[in-house]
């Protein structure tokens, strides 16, 4: 399914009536409705960072429900598509903290392919219906995955933005892990504390403290 070690890791709750359940919702749901991201776009977060690679988990809530917006990463949107609000802050706040220009385009692509698991705790919203996809079950399934990367004995970083993804991430191991947590980049919240908050360079430092290699958060023009 995600044809890397997650295969093995999610092997069992994929089997669990809860989830079986949840596919089955789906596929009426792409039957009846426009459903974001496209079905083959799902699980591209966990087919582009694999279990033992993944470093670092951004949490979003749900996918972007406009046309064209969501490719499976939390926060990002294809290239060619409006830089969203939220996505317009993380970049200021990149340049902020650790100096890199802000592309010119929305794909964090670049960022998944090093070991940043760009994951949203719902994995499917209708178009034009934020959050109508809350309670299939995926809240379950992501918590799953949450709870599987907080048992690895490699040391990790949680970046947790807004009230939601830290309650999400609330039983995350501090001994072992690093959590980072602030507002939410939203423009609704993001002068409460986003701004500033440095994540970027925290998440480096914590990882070359493990002796680990930092992230390179320079995102390439396209």
């Amino acid at each position: 399914m995600f044809g890397n070690d997650w295969d093995e890791v999610l092997q069992d709750e994929m089997q669990k009536p809860y989830f079986l359940k949840l596919m089955d919702a789906l596929t009426q749901e792409y039957k009846e409705h426009t459903v974001y991201p496209p079905k083959e776009l799902l699980f591209t977060a966990l087919k582009l960072t694999p279990y033992k690679e993944t470093r670092v988990v951004i949490l979003g809530q749900d996918p972007y429900h406009g046309p064209g917006q969501a490719h499976g990463l939390s926060f990002s949107v294809n290239p060619g598509v409006r830089i969203p609000p939220s996505l317009r802050n993380i970049y200021a706040e990149l340049k902020e903290d650790v100096g890199v220009p802000v592309p010119n385009h929305g794909s964090l692509l670049h960022l998944a392919e090093q070991g940043v698991l760009l994951l949203n705790t719902v994995l499917t919203v209708r178009e034009g219906e934020a959050g109508s996809h809350k309670g299939l079950g995926w809240e379950t399934f992501t918590d799953t995955i949450m709870q599987k990367l907080n048992e690895r004995s490699t040391p990790m970083v949680f970046i947790l933005w807004g009230s939601h993804a830290q309650k999400k991430g609330a039983f995350i191991d501090q001994s072992r892990h690093k959590v980072l947590q602030s507002p939410h980049p939203s423009p609704l919240s993001s002068h409460r504390g986003f701004f500033g908050s440095r994540p970027f360079s925290k998440t480096n430092q914590f990882l070359e403290s493990q002796g680990m290699a930092g992230i390179d958060w320079f995102i390439p023009d396209l």
